[in-house]
């Protein structure tokens, strides 16, 4: 089951929500039971999509910086 994240419009809450499908409209927040939920992106897929392209680094330098953020995994340790 995928996890989804949701931002109560109501009570501000950010929450982790398993779903089975997309189609589970069903759901309210954990906090408050609002339905007025908002679907946020969350860390996790920014981390999957935004890798850096193949050959470049995380900040789009041809070369590694010598210092941090780059990091041996091509992927910016600020984020």
């Amino acid at each position: 089951m995928p996890i989804y994240e949701y931002k109560c419009q109501e009570c501000g809450k950010v929450s982790e929500i398993f779903l089975r499908s997309l189609q589970d409209k069903d759901i309210g927040c954990p906090s408050c039971g609002s339905k007025n939920l908002e679907r946020v992106v969350s860390a996790s897929y920014l981390i999957r999509m935004g890798a850096a392209a193949p050959g470049t680094t995380c900040c789009g330098r041809t070369e590694r910086c010598e210092t941090p953020p780059c990091s041996t995994e091509d992927s910016c340790r600020r984020r």
